[in-house]
């Protein structure tokens, strides 16, 4: 009798979890919308954060295309890359989870001009008169070491 107790209370234990699971799943929407940068310029990206979507979502504006929003620890995260012909000035983003109906908005602006491509060289490449000067170098130290080896190997038959 004691055993069968035991298992019945196991069972409505078990019961109650696998209820309460789905639950605890459900989300209320979007929550704690944010944009990094806050500005940004036409064809630059934005990283837009929300919580509060279990299972993903979207994110749209009529800057940029309908992005998804990848589900994360607590954090869901989104990059949306500005259109290049977006007209400067303010937007609103909408923030829709895939398991809810409610959907949060946020503020950015869009900046005129592409910004600067920092990096390895930004947007500037070398000019004709510094490639010139980079091959002279090139060819004047192949010479030199031609020069040097030649030299080298007359010393060093002389000895003999």
């Amino acid at each position: 009798m004691r055993a069968s107790r035991a298992l019945a209370v196991t069972a409505t234990a078990f019961a109650a979890v696998g209820l309460a699971a789905p639950m605890a799943v459900a989300t209320n929407g979007p929550v704690n919308v944010a944009v990094n940068p806050q500005s940004v310029h036409q064809g630059g990206t934005l990283k837009v954060t929300a919580q509060g979507c279990g299972h993903g979502g979207k994110v749209w504006s009529n800057a940029f295309p309908t992005t998804t929003l990848s589900p994360g620890d607590g954090t869901n995260y989104a990059h949306a890359r500005v259109r290049d012909n977006t007209t400067p000035g303010q937007y609103h983003l909408s923030v829709k989870c895939n398991d809810n109906e409610r959907i949060a908005t946020h503020k950015f602006t869009v900046l005129a001009g592409n910004g600067a491509q920092g990096g390895l060289g930004g947007t500037m490449g070398p000019s004709s008169v510094e490639m010139q000067v980079g091959g002279g170098l090139v060819a004047a130290a192949a010479v030199g070491g031609a020069v040097f080896l030649v030299r080298r190997r007359r010393t060093s038959h002389a000895a003999f």
